[in-house]
């Protein structure tokens, strides 16, 4: 398949037929790598959870790891309705 080199703003894109993306499981993002005087497109997929260690990590580092809410259960209380 042949594509046009088309410019947008100071760069320049191909347009994917729709179909293509499809196909190839494409959505929004793509990883781009380049191999000699090829470029390769491969779709992102974000894993779940990804980067929630470093997150939690820097959060614990600028102290913003406290609980909004108190989460200890007083199970001595009297106004427990069954």
């Amino acid at each position: 398949m042949r594509a046009n080199i088309i410019k947008i703003g100071n760069s320049q894109g191909i347009r994917i037929p729709k179909t293509v993306l499809q196909q190839c499981d494409i959505q929004n993002e793509v990883d781009i790598e380049i191999k000699g005087k090829i470029i390769m497109l491969k779709p992102f997929h974000k894993k779940a959870r990804e980067g929630w260690t470093e997150a939690f990590k820097l959060m614990k580092k600028n102290k913003d790891d406290k609980l909004l809410i108190n989460d200890d259960l007083d199970l001595q209380m009297e106004n427990w309705k069954w």
